[in-house]
């Protein structure tokens, strides 16, 4: 079923991962998706498998922001998802460690430029034909609510993310905008990047399984799954599901076993 006949989306950090697979998904639903990103090479496998449109774009750059979103108002006319996914980890370390240009780094991709595409997609989404209406989706992570020693700045960032979309959800509610604002927060996703590290490790099955263990249900997500999820959202099923967060790490932030 084609729930996004019609539709403009927007995915951030497209050409790779979970914002690739979602790219995939959104397609095949119907959606017109315009993808951001800066691997040319990856963006063109991409856009041959899915027919997807990819414009290079840095979320962090906010004066490019708006030539962005005025292009993609010119040639489609209305902007009805933005799925802000771009994200980083590079140049991350613990609280003792980490450099002030790791932060910068890592805090500037996944939280300002999260907060840009949010800015940017609601202004948008308040121009389409019949008034403000859209759905825009935050990536976040379970490490929003178990923050890693060893990655202080991504555990932060990851947080920040789901007050951000929280904020916006208010706001475009009292505006009376039909645009809702929601976080998706999964767990270890087995990308090609996690399995290549999986392959490249001295002990490949105990790396795995290291993964793995992370949730009571003994398994990675899928990239499809998250991007299923995004698609939900995406569609008038979620129309009054703004200003939440969907966790999706099979359990492994619900609680943990007694003794």
């Amino acid at each position: 079923m084609k729930r996004l006949e019609g539709k403009v989306a927007l995915v951030t950090g497209g050409t790779s991962g979970i914002g690739a697979g979602t790219v995939e998904r959104l397609c095949a639903e119907g959606a017109q998706v315009i993808f951001t990103g800066s691997n040319r090479a990856a963006a063109e496998t991409v856009c041959a498998a899915t027919g997807a449109e990819f414009i290079p774009h840095d979320v962090t750059d906010a004066g490019a922001w708006d030539a962005l979103m005025s292009g993609i108002l010119a040639r489609r006319g209305r902007l009805d998802l933005a799925f802000a996914n771009a994200g980083t980890e590079s140049g991350d370390a613990s609280i003792e460690d980490i450099t002030i240009e790791g932060w910068d780094k890592v805090i500037g991709v996944n939280l300002t430029g999260a907060m840009l595409t949010v800015q940017h997609a609601m202004r948008a989404m308040a121009r389409n034909p019949e008034g403000a209406t859209g759905s825009i989706v935050v990536n976040s992570s379970m490490n929003a609510h178990r923050a890693m020693g060893n990655f202080v700045a991504y555990s932060v960032s990851k947080a920040a993310v789901v007050a951000l979309v929280k904020s916006a959800a208010v706001h475009a509610g009292n505006r009376k905008y039909r645009i809702r604002v929601n976080a998706v927060l999964p767990g270890v996703v087995e990308t090609a990047m996690i399995s290549g590290l999986i392959e490249k490790s001295a002990d490949p099955a105990a790396t795995r399984a290291a993964y793995e263990g992370l949730s009571p249900m003994g398994r990675m997500a899928s990239v499809e799954e998250v991007a299923g999820m995004v698609a939900w959202l995406a569609s008038d099923e979620a129309r009054f599901c703004s200003g939440s967060e969907f966790t999706m790490d099979g359990a492994s932030t619900a609680g943990m076993n007694g003794v």
